[in-house]
Parts: C-alpha cells; structure tokens; sequence
C-alpha cells in the first residue's frame, strides 16, 4: 500500500511530507477532488468509482485472480486447511524482488488520510524515488494553499533530515523524517515513503493477521485505475479485534506491471450496515520507470527545483 503523507506545519508554514505509498489523480484539475464512492463491505457489487477508478467486479477464484507472466508468479491455488491470506502472502514475497530491482521511478501521487477522526484533503504530488540509496523528491500540486511546496530526503545524507520549503519562495529547512513537526497529520515519515515500502508493510500486517481467523479473501477482475487494468485483491475482517488494523482493504494490482499502484483501507462501519469510514487511500499514476535519476534529481541545487539558494548550507553528504 505505501504512502505520501501530507503537510506539516512549522511556525505557521506548512511543509509537505510524503511517504507511504498507493495513490489516486482525478483529471478533474489539481483543485478539485475526485469524486469516489466507496464500495459497500457486504455487497462486491459496486466498486469506488472515480475518474481513475472503473470496474465491473468479477469475483474469481485465487488461481485466476492474476494473469501469470514471464516474469512473475501468479496468485497460487489456496492449500487445504490454510489461511485465506496466504495465497496472497506467496504472491507478494515472490514478487518483491522485481520491484526491489527497480532503480527508480516517478509518478503523481495522490492520497487522503483521516487523521484524529477527520478525513483530510486530497493531496496531489508529483514525486520521483530512487532505491538505493532511498532518495525521495515531492513537489506538491494540489491544493492549492501548499502548491509548490518541495520536500527531499536521501538516506545517509544531510545528518538524516529531510528538506522542504513552502510555496516558491518560502525558506528551506531541514527536519527529522519522525519528528513530531515531520510527523503531524500523517500516518508514515518520509522514509517508508513508496510501492517497495508498501509492499513490505502489506507482507507484515497480513503475516500477522494469519495468526488469528475471522478473515475473508477475495479477487476481482476488470478493474481499471486510469485506464489501467488491475486486479483487485480484498481483505475483510468482519469481527472488531484490537489485533485487526482495519475492517476492509484492497490492493490494486496493474496487470501489465504486477505490481500494487493502489491502495485503499476502511475502518469498520460506526453503525449496523453503514458505510465503512475511509482510513487512508494512495495511487500512484503516470507511472515511469527506470529513468536514471542522478544525484541531481535529489539535490536543492538542483536549478528545476525552487529551494532557497541559501538554503544549500544545510546539504551534506
């Protein structure tokens, strides 16, 4: 799932964090949310629609959830007497290393959290992400009080802080990625920023859910994300538990890539056949691998970016 995480605030100034991972972009203009309607957990019937999301579900059984490729595993048959998520469990671990293997991508990501009971904004992001070492560049898009905002972060460089100003003209600082400033109003720092990331934390949570019961698997085909045909794989919980992160989850697998470029969780319904309350939601769009980021891509020097020249003192290798 792995994601972007909104903006922070600094003597008045908001700075835009992002990590984590999984995404969503209306082509309805950066102002503007897309309209989404979230799928009812006891009825597979409908899906959460917007101009990135389309589907006619199809529930499949786990042999067939995902078309097999050259390259990747397909979702494995569910043996006698396991858990319902480890087909999904196999499926994930075999195909981590490809995405591993990736040096770099940049996308538009765009996600909404709630946070403290409140479900916040859309934030639309423009990010590039390389893997090794971890650098991440975000310019805020959307909306519009935080476009323009730039946040960097490098693993192993500028003593471990990430990078930001506001707006275009706003000064650069430098925070710590789990900083309480960093860290206000949103679920991830920077550092687990991406679909990597994602990944590893979907491997982790359903790990441990396999460790108790009350969990229903399924797998939707014909689903579409910008055009994109994906396989949909949710998780429900149907029973409260304290050991359970969320109610309903989906993951949205690109066909064509075999890799989550969208993420989706809800919390159980406040009341008998309710609507479940959306806990977080991350896409990732536009899609472009390998490019061959440089060190540049990831610099404030970086004469396409619009940090204060000033502000270079605080790099460090």
């Amino acid at each position: 799932m792995t994601i972007a995480k909104g903006i922070q605030t600094l003597t008045g100034v908001r700075f835009l964090v992002v990590a984590g991972s999984v995404f969503l972009a209306a082509r309805a203009g950066w102002g503007q949310s897309p309209e989404v309607r979230p799928l009812a957990a006891q009825s597979p019937a409908a899906l959460s629609e917007s101009p990135m999301v389309s589907a006619t579900l199809i529930e499949k059984p786990a042999a067939s959830a995902a078309p097999a490729t050259a390259h990747r595993t397909p979702l494995l048959q569910a043996e006698a007497n396991e858990h319902p998520l480890m087909p999904v469990l196999r499926w994930a671990q075999q195909g981590l290393p490809a995405i591993e293997r990736l040096q770099d991508y940049s996308a538009t990501l765009v996600s909404r959290e709630r946070i403290r009971g409140r479900l916040g904004p859309y934030q639309y992001m423009f990010i590039k992400i390389r893997h090794s070492p971890l650098s991440v560049y975000v310019r805020f898009l959307s909306p519009l009080s935080v476009q323009g905002q730039e946040v960097i972060y490098v693993a192993g460089r500028n003593h471990g802080d990430l990078l930001a100003h506001r707006g275009n003209q706003g000064a650069t600082v430098a925070l710590r990625p789990e900083g309480m400033i960093a860290m206000n109003d949103r679920h991830y720092p920077i550092t687990e920023i991406g679909i990597v990331n994602l990944v590893r934390r979907l491997v982790e949570v359903g790990q441990q859910d396999t460790h108790y019961g009350e969990c229903e698997v399924k797998y939707f085909t014909d689903v579409k994300v910008d055009k994109r045909p994906c396989t949909v794989i949710q998780v429900v919980h149907p029973v409260p538990r304290d050991v359970f992160r969320f109610y309903l989850a989906r993951i949205y697998v690109d066909d064509q890539l075999m890799m989550p470029i969208r993420y989706e969780s809800y919390d159980w319904p406040t009341e008998p056949g309710g609507p479940p309350p959306l806990i977080e939601e991350y896409t990732y769009l536009n899609l472009r691998l390998n490019n061959g980021f440089t060190d540049e891509d990831f610099s404030i020097r970086n004469p396409r970016y619009h940090f204060e020249r000033s502000g270079a003192r605080l790099e460090h290798r």
